[in-house]
């Protein structure tokens, strides 16, 4: 078999990645790019977004304003990117809220777990109902989501978000197995905890924190970058008959936790 070191390996592929201006969906963008995609950033945050797109270049990256939870926004990112660059291959549904840090049940808000439900999962549902709209009439596509290893493991996230994740991993296999038989594959990838603006500003993670999360690979500490590659294989030719697939990129913490 031939070694892919060194290959783009979605050259003249087109990707949308929503979430795309900082974080993990930022790496993820920077990543498809380097491996020769043509890269749509989708998000709310207009500067940062445009400046992730400048720095990539036009050739390569244009930045639209999206907020997944308004279906017209949506539609419009994916009408976009077919328009600039002639079609779409790849559908990242990447954004995403963590909500309020509270894990107990009687001091959570009807608001924030709405909220959360709205950004998570409604916001994916839209994501991969659009990018089915232009990938059906090609036979051809891939849709991938960020869910969480909060989908696996009990009691180690706030209700809101541990619901939005088991959707995102349900929503993940339903579509799989509907879209399959038109040629679009759809997975999802669960990452451990990640050093982002979520987990910092939205779960008040510090420092120290961090330092005592990372015990499952003997003190190996998981990056953007990391689940940046995840999506990098789901997204190439090479899972090419994976499909329905929840990539656990957790170091083994899921399975330390059901022992």
């Amino acid at each position: 078999m031939a070694s892919t070191a060194g290959a783009k390996r979605l050259d003249g592929k087109v990707a949308l990645i929503t979430g795309a201006a900082r974080g993990i969906g930022e790496a993820t963008a920077r990543l498809f790019c380097k491996h020769g995609a043509k890269v749509v950033i989708a998000d709310i945050l207009d500067k940062l977004g445009q400046q992730v797109a400048d720095d990539l270049g036009p050739s390569w990256a244009i930045f639209v304003y999206c907020d997944v939870t308004i279906e017209s926004d949506v539609a419009k990112a994916v009408d976009i990117a077919v328009s600039t660059f002639g079609k779409l291959d790849i559908f990242h549904n990447n954004a995403g809220i963590g909500g309020e840090p509270e894990s107990n049940i009687l001091q959570n808000t009807q608001t924030d777990f709405e909220r959360v439900l709205k950004v998570n999962l409604v916001g994916y549902f839209l994501g991969t109902k659009h990018a089915a709209r232009v990938m059906i009439p090609n036979c051809s596509g891939n849709i991938i989501m960020t869910a969480s290893s909060a989908a696996s493991v009990a009691g180690v996230a706030p209700h809101a978000y541990v619901c939005s994740k088991h959707g995102v991993v349900g929503l993940t296999e339903n579509a799989a197995t509907e879209l399959g038989k038109y040629g679009v594959r759809v997975n999802c990838i669960s990452p451990y905890l990640v050093d982002t603006h979520l987990t910092r500003v939205d779960y008040k993670y510090t420092d120290d924190d961090f330092k005592k999360a990372y015990t499952y690979l003997n003190g190996a500490v998981l990056t953007k970058d990391d689940v940046a590659m995840a999506a990098l294989f789901l997204a190439s030719d090479e899972a090419g008959y994976i499909s329905g697939h929840n990539l656990l990129v957790d170091g083994g913490f899921s399975i330390s936790k059901s022992i």
